[in-house]
């Protein structure tokens, strides 16, 4: 029998959790012993209403906490905790870093996750609130790491450059501007050397998709007019994570797995 392997996954908005790590939480998800607590630092609530949406300014939030909830549902994972922070959207880095880490270190510290994953230092996409998230979450695991607490593995979960690159490419031709990494909002890529683990997530990428589906108050900025539902399962197919903790020397095989060789 597997013993308890639990993750711990840091967000600031809703819709940021189905992307790069749903499909190994679908992957363990019908595992007895695996456990999946799931931290956002806001609702979201200052986001884009997509037409047809029944939502306003006032209760956008309300809608995209239970988008959320249905996203998970579609991934097939429910998380075992939900722990929602309820700082404004867009204004996580407003906060502090010592208010959010410490808020997030007392969620880590209960749990004592074998992995936590969040944003690497540039957000995935430059945004504020994931690089506040990010920042404070590596610090909340400095502070327990080879403290008998857990926190064994901290990855932040990304895509790769030669993606990135070709994804540009693809862009151009299609008469879309590329991503610029100097924009908010705009995609980064990771040194593919840099890479620590690829997840293989072909066999559960439908489901991954399902879940970014329902994130419908985001749907404008998801599901944009190049990205098909084909596009997007290929995209969902491979999960890309560097390790920031334990380092691993460079130029060993990847690792495919979110909890491999923590047994």
């Amino acid at each position: 029998m597997l013993p308890q392997r639990t993750l711990m996954l840091v967000v600031a908005h809703p819709d940021d959790d189905s992307f790069g790590v749903a499909g190994s939480v679908a992957l363990h998800g019908d595992e007895p012993a695996f456990r999946f607590v799931l931290v956002l630092a806001t609702d979201g609530s200052a986001g884009q209403i997509a037409p047809g949406v029944a939502a306003t300014p006032e209760t956008l939030g309300s809608v995209r906490r239970a988008e959320d909830h249905l996203a998970w549902v579609a991934h097939g994972r429910v998380p075992d905790r939900r722990e929602w922070l309820d700082y404004d959207d867009g204004r996580v880095a407003d906060v502090g870093h010592p208010e959010l880490t410490g808020r997030i270190l007392e969620i880590m510290a209960e749990e004592r996750p074998d992995v936590v994953c969040t944003f690497g230092p540039d957000g995935l996409t430059g945004h504020p609130d994931h690089i506040a998230v990010g920042r404070a979450t590596d610090a909340a695991f400095a502070a327990l790491a080879g403290n008998g607490a857990g926190c064994r593995r901290l990855l932040h979960w990304g895509m790769k450059l030669s993606t990135w690159e070709s994804i540009n490419r693809a862009r151009a031709r299609a008469g879309i501007p590329p991503w610029d990494p100097t924009q908010v909002y705009h995609f980064r890529g990771i040194a593919d050397e840099l890479i620590d683990m690829r997840v293989d997530t072909r066999t559960v990428a439908g489901r991954v998709v399902d879940g970014i589906e329902q994130h419908r108050s985001q749907r404008l900025a998801l599901f944009q007019e190049h990205m098909t539902r084909e596009a997007w399962l290929s995209a969902a197919s491979r999960e890309y994570f560097v390790q920031a903790w334990p380092p691993r020397e460079r130029g060993l095989p990847l690792l495919t797995d979110l909890f491999e060789g923590l047994d």
